[in-house]
């Protein structure tokens, strides 16, 4: 399907028309951008990568009618997507206790949740992406009651999938984030699943294979996003 005009260009991605009105393409670029904008380097080869993951991920996710924005691969680093009218929340899942998470409730990093937990967050940057539950959500109009439990739901289910799919590849689904967007007749997830938003470790040892690794200049950062692709990806 034909490029056409740039709708949107982020830290990590690029979205263009297409000559249907129904469908963007989304293009993932080789940058890294630390959490304060401050420090950026390109790492050759991360955009395919990413292109690669979320393509099999989202595909992963229907086949258990999980609805997501995927259309199908449509280059080494474009996927053709749905356009979709975008909630401004996301919805992040905890199952084991990152340095963040960690660092808030003085829990051990790695310690296992006794369940998931759902946390939403307004992605309004102006307003520097403030924590917020459903009542904030509904009060201030930027979602409706529907659209808040069917994120809840979908990403509940979501969660339990990627848990299953990850575990049997040796993995560990640490945290994820997950946005989502009205399709005109259902929601459904939008935007990308990647080690950029994931956090996402080796069962055995703890070693982390996404993005901390370029924030916590852990090095490797292109061989362990690799690996990833690798290890999901393989036969069952």
């Amino acid at each position: 399907m034909d490029r056409r005009d740039l709708i949107f260009e982020g830290s990590t991605k690029r979205l263009f028309a297409t000559e249907r009105d129904t469908h963007l393409l989304l293009e993932f670029k080789d940058d890294f951008l630390d959490d304060n904008g401050s420090r950026k380097t390109r790492i050759p080869g991360k955009g395919e990568v990413n292109a690669g993951i979320s393509s099999f991920l989202f595909q992963y996710l229907e086949n258990y009618h999980v609805p997501t924005h995927f259309v199908e691969r449509a280059g080494d680093r474009e996927l053709l997507v749905r356009k979709l009218r975008m909630i401004p929340i996301e919805v992040v899942v905890h199952n084991v206790a990152s340095a963040k998470l960690a660092q808030r409730f003085r829990l051990d990093e790695g310690q296992y949740l006794d369940f998931p937990i759902l946390e939403y967050y307004l992605k309004v940057p102006k307003l520097a992406s403030p924590q917020i539950n459903e009542t904030h959500a509904l009060a201030l109009g930027y979602a409706k009651a529907e659209e808040m439990r069917t994120m809840g739901r979908l990403a509940s289910k979501a969660n339990a999938i990627l848990k299953s799919l990850f575990d049997r590849r040796g993995l560990l689904l640490v945290e994820f984030t997950l946005e989502f967007g009205d399709a005109g007749d259902h929601i459904c997830i939008g935007d990308e699943i990647t080690p950029d938003n994931c956090r996402i470790w080796d069962k055995k040892k703890n070693r982390k294979l996404d993005r901390e690794r370029f924030l916590q200049d852990l090095g490797g950062v292109e061989k362990a996003y690799r690996e990833l692709s690798d290890r999901l990806t393989r036969a069952m």
